[in-house]
């Protein structure tokens, strides 16, 4: 597993590192039940506080991303088959979906170019998922 931080990314360091870990496990690049650093050696990899890489630890386990186990680190969970609440799940998604659109309104782009750039992202997801 490579984690990467990108110092000219606006967003924190732990919403980059719950990004960069959950694409990683999206695209196959880290399978369910495979272990992941610790935090301490996260932390030092990249140079940054232990609390910085502990609360994405934290968030990626209360999305079920990753499992936390006292003595036994951190492993990526098994990959859900459905949601464990389809409506709480749609809203989380729509409210990211919602920032996204309003984003894209400010940078110009209109609802096709929306459309269009949603359909190559999956497009390209699927083609990764598939191609690992």
């Amino acid at each position: 597993m490579l984690i990467t931080i990108n110092e000219n990314d606006p967003r924190p360091l732990y919403a980059q590192l719950v990004a960069n870990i959950k694409e990683q496990v999206q695209t196959g690049q880290c399978q369910p039940g495979e272990a992941l650093p610790s935090v301490r050696e996260v932390a030092e990899l990249l140079g940054i506080n232990l609390h910085t890489v502990h609360k994405a630890y934290q968030i990626l386990r209360d999305q079920g991303v990753i499992t936390l186990r006292l003595g036994r680190g951190a492993h990526v969970a098994p990959l859900r088959a459905h949601p464990d609440d389809p409506a709480q799940a749609e809203a989380r998604l729509r409210d990211r979906l919602r920032e996204s659109v309003i984003e894209a309104y400010h940078l110009g782009l209109s609802a096709r170019d929306v459309r269009r750039l949603m359909s190559e992202e999956l497009r390209r997801i699927e083609t990764e998922r598939n191609a690992s």
